[in-house]
């Protein structure tokens, strides 16, 4: 390889050797001036000097390699082969395969369930493929594949945007023109009507696979979780299978296939090389390095932690999180994530109902050699470990997993009872709705239930999906706290149907990490994720924010923000908070900080208690109702923004209704055109949303 000099170093090497030649002409020109020993000493001093800079660093030559000990990168297999799915799919004689887009678990396990099904109808299906992990330009490439299938599983994530891990893919596929003729595909999306741009993804990767030149086999299926998402996605799959068949011209031909997709190894290895709730990386929380992320999470110490809550059987928790060290940096109206860790309470019953010692090592390993997801979650690790930290076992289990319980189940009318369920007859649907999704029964609900019930805890593990971090919209501003995250959550807990008491998995694993005098200090995993949510860029925008209960959380940064803007002497805009709760006395959060905020003149604040007045219920719409003019100025005649945070099922799909009332009322526009005006609003970010169901 060539080396290249500095410019500076190859400068003073030519002044040395020009100083060597000034000498010698001296020299013969004045005798006396230097003798032979001066010249030859000068002229080493310059060889030196020009060996110093130019050959000092050359390597030396090597000898040949030991025939035992190569390493040559021809050895090493091109990462371009790593992420090819068409070379695997060839090499496996597979031909389909089954994207997902997923951001809290469920378009994958989808995706899982439909790569096991195709085996039962004679196809071959490679395991289910993350786009992040694919090459997604081989796309053009199925149509190699004889009586090939994409199927593509993509939900819907926030504001009408792909998931993470399909985000780059949705973007090439948008902008770049592949031909996608002679590829055959199917779309399932994922979402939720409560949310405005309902099942965007899904509708936008049918459309535009058809667009470039791919033939759809199926109509897309609509899966809305706000309904019965396990309903919609048994229905699309009944009308899969056989379109399939018909379109490759294939006969029926079903086949009883182990369902299983992960064998159980019980490996003997030193505790060191356990994970114990990692992530990705074992022992990632003994040493700790940069940039953390949703597989690589900070471990933030829990500095401060009260109870927001004056009164009532609820409770509201203030948490502080730390996170000086840890290079971290996040704006107001930001989310951060943590990750829970499940009830030992729960976790110790599966040892009890199944009889297993949970410090068992285990090991669970995919028997597709070809998937490039060789675990279901980080193995090795206990069964303590995997119900802990990595698998989801509070959640009502879908009907798939029903079906592989009765297999194991020895008492006949219990075994007929989840067979029932989980077919797709009407009497089993209303079955599964009642006895499942309405009472709320878990997994470990069911095995209590029905005691002849008994899989093995390693099926369990593979049949529980992951555990996922928890978001939460941070509750405080980083120009005023640089080093600490703010969170604001209500502990979630309730009895359901059956008399159980259910607890939600994080806010009662946070409730636990109150700092004691007498204790060790606390640690939560957490990542930060950017959001869409921001402030306006000039301090003068007039700003009206909409957060009742919890929802004024991002709130709170936002006037924290503005107030230390109007505290250092520039000018700022209206900045008006409407607000709601149950009882002032109670459950006012923040209150006295909002208070400062108008004793300082920056904050305007509309507060509706709804259980102050027994005969009357006022809520934040009320408010905004009032204050119509108000807002149609702000939003229509100063360029405002507006803001909203809370519940998306009912809270927010009634602010949008009032705020398109107020635009035609106010604004002297017709209903179209009041709709069109807020559209308009969204689209320049003057209309924010962050909300949930």
């Amino acid at each position: 390889m060539d080396e290249v000099v500095p410019k500076a170093s190859g400068e003073a090497a030519a002044a040395m050797a020009a100083a060597a030649q000034a000498a010698a002409e001296a020299a013969a020109a004045n005798g006396p001036m230097f003798g032979v020993l001066d010249i030859v000493l000068l002229a080493g001093m310059a060889g030196f000097g020009i060996y110093w800079v130019y050959f000092r660093g050359s390597p030396k030559a090597q000898p040949p390699p030991n025939k035992g000990y190569t390493m040559q990168p021809t050895l090493i297999a091109p990462k371009a082969n790593e992420n090819s799915f068409i070379t695997k799919m060839k090499a496996s004689g597979k031909n389909i395969v089954v994207f997902y887009g997923s951001q809290t678990g469920t378009a994958e396990e989808f995706a899982l369930r439909l790569v096991k099904e195709a085996a039962r109808y004679g196809m071959k299906a490679l395991y289910p493929a993350d786009p992040e992990e694919c090459e997604m330009e081989e796309l053009s490439k199925l149509s190699e594949i004889n009586n090939s299938l994409v199927i593509f599983c993509m939900a819907t994530y926030g504001e009408g945007d792909p998931t993470d891990n399909a985000s780059a893919f949705y973007e090439w596929l948008k902008t770049e023109e592949p031909d996608l003729t002679g590829v055959n595909y199917a779309v399932f999306g994922l979402g939720n009507k409560t949310y405005e741009h309902f099942n965007s993804m899904g509708k936008f990767f049918d459309k535009r696979l058809e667009e470039l030149g791919a033939t759809r086999v199926v109509e897309a299926g609509v899966g809305d979780d706000d309904g019965n998402m396990e309903e919609d996605f048994l229905t699309w799959k009944d009308s899969l299978w056989p379109a399939v068949l018909d379109f490759f011209g294939l006969e029926m031909n079903l086949q009883e296939i182990s369902m299983r997709q992960y064998r159980l190894e019980t490996p003997d290895v030193p505790p060191e090389k356990l994970f114990t709730g990692e992530i990705a990386r074992l022992r990632a929380y003994q040493t700790q390095r940069p940039p953390f992320d949703a597989k690589n999470p900070f471990l933030a110490q829990v500095t401060a932690w009260r109870e927001l809550h004056r009164g009532g059987e609820r409770s509201c928790m203030h948490i502080e999180l730390d996170i000086a060290n840890s290079k971290l940096r996040y704006d107001a109206g930001d989310h951060v994530a943590v990750y829970p860790v499940n009830d030992p309470v729960l976790v110790n019953r599966f040892g009890e109902l199944l009889s297993v010692d949970l410090d068992t090592p285990i090991s669970l390993v995919n028997i597709d050699d070809q998937s490039t997801k060789k675990h279901p979650f980080p193995c090795p690790c206990t069964y303590k470990t995997a119900l802990s930290h990595y698998l989801d076992i509070t959640s009502n289990p879908r009907t798939h997993v029903l079906k592989e319980l009765a297999e194991h189940t020895a008492n006949f009318e219990e075994k007929q009872k989840l067979l029932m369920m989980a077919s797709s007859s009407l009497e089993g649907k209303e079955l599964y709705q009642q006895w499942v999704l309405q009472d709320n029964r878990s997994l470990l609900h069911i095995l209590e239930d029905l005691p002849s019930c008994k899989p093995s805890l390693d099926l369990v593990c593979e049949l529980l999906t992951r555990l996922q971090s928890r978001y939460y919209s941070i509750s405080s501003s980083s120009k005023l706290h640089p080093e600490s995250v703010h969170i604001t959550a209500v502990l979630l807990k309730y009895t359901t149907p059956t008399g159980r008491i259910n607890k939600g998995v994080a806010t009662t694993w946070l409730a636990s990490k109150k700092p004691e005098a007498d204790q060790t200090t606390h640690q939560i995993p957490i990542f930060i994720r950017k959001s869409q949510f921001r402030l306006p860029a000039r301090h003068q925008t007039p700003i009206i924010m909409i957060g009742p209960g919890t929802g004024v959380a991002p709130f709170r940064g936002f006037v924290q923000e503005r107030l230390k803007v109007k505290r250092e002497g520039k000018p700022v805009g209206d900045t008006v908070l409407f607000y709601g709760c149950r009882k002032k006395s109670e459950d006012f959060l923040y209150e006295e900080e909002f208070q400062e905020s108008i004793d300082e003149g920056l904050l305007t604040l509309h507060t509706a208690f709804s259980r102050e007045q027994p005969d009357k219920k006022v809520y934040v719409t009320h408010l905004l109702k009032d204050h119509g003019e108000y807002i149609w100025r702000i939003l229509g005649e100063e360029n405002g923004h507006l803001y909203v945070c809370g519940d998306a099922r009912n809270m927010a799909r009634d602010v949008h209704d009032i705020i398109i009332e107020t635009c035609s009322k106010y604004g002297q526009m017709s209903s179209s055109e009041a709709q069109a005006f807020v559209k308009k609003l969204e689209t320049q970010r003057r209309y924010s949303a962050d909300v949930w169901s």
